[in-house]
């Protein structure tokens, strides 16, 4: 993919440095020459310019992007990043980050957001994942399709554990996209079995948590978590 990140600073390089290890090609725009420093992603198209500014936008081919993702520091920036990448380039997939937590309400579909990505978030989405077992974690928000990609950690317990995955009734709008297990990713098959400890990770929309919830865990589960949360 031809992806452009708007924001050279820790956080936009590092995402440029990952994307291009798996293979993408990136292109980093920054207004301040001070943070313009091609030798720490040597890999990346470097542009300096205001992303902010539709000129640039256009000089630097944006609509030929795949993904543009608004990393700056600033949400205000952001937001209007976001938008001028949706709605004058049309650019089918928009990431942005969100810098302040209040503002997150912020960072939806109207403001050309396809997902928002607030570090305090996933800092605690992780915290939650890595200590949460029998419950259902929500690690990110997919705003633009309103699904959701959630995580729920089998204990012994679980209704389905030692069943394959073609017996365990998944509800309508929810897909089982990948199953933890240890230190492997596993792209589940229907003739796989769920274990003990295993990390079920779903995309679906926020309806249908719940549904989830209680076919995974079991019928009391929604009502068992709630009344401890």
């Amino acid at each position: 993919m031809r992806i452009a990140i708007a924001g050279a600073g820790n956080v936009g390089r590092s995402i440029a440095q990952e994307l291009i290890d798996n293979g993408h090609q990136v292109m980093l725009i920054e207004r301040q020459p001070k943070m313009l420093r091609p030798d720490r992603v040597p890999a990346a198209d470097w542009v300096l310019a205001d992303a902010c500014e539709l000129a640039s936008l256009e000089e630097a081919n944006v609509s030929g992007c795949d993904v543009v993702v608004a990393a700056t520091g600033d949400d205000k920036v952001n937001l209007v990043v976001s938008l001028l990448a949706k709605t004058e380039f049309a650019v089918p997939r928009v990431v942005a980050r969100v810098n302040r937590a209040e503002n997150e309400w912020l960072f939806t579909e109207q403001w050309g957001v396809d997902v928002a990505v607030s570090k305090p978030r996933v800092m605690a989405a992780l915290v939650e994942e890595a200590v949460t077992v029998g419950d259902l974690v929500r690690l990110m928000t997919f705003r633009q399709g309103e699904a959701n990609l959630v995580e729920i950690t089998l204990p012994p317990t679980a209704p389905y554990v030692g069943q394959p995955i073609h017996q365990v009734p998944i509800p309508r709008d929810a897909a089982l996209v990948a199953i933890l297990r240890g230190k492997r990713v596993l792209v589940p098959s229907p003739d796989d079995p769920i274990e003990a400890g295993d990390e079920l990770v779903f995309v679906c929309t926020a309806e249908v948590e719940d549904e989830v919830r209680a076919v995974i865990l079991g019928p009391d589960s929604v009502e068992r978590t709630r009344g401890t949360g």
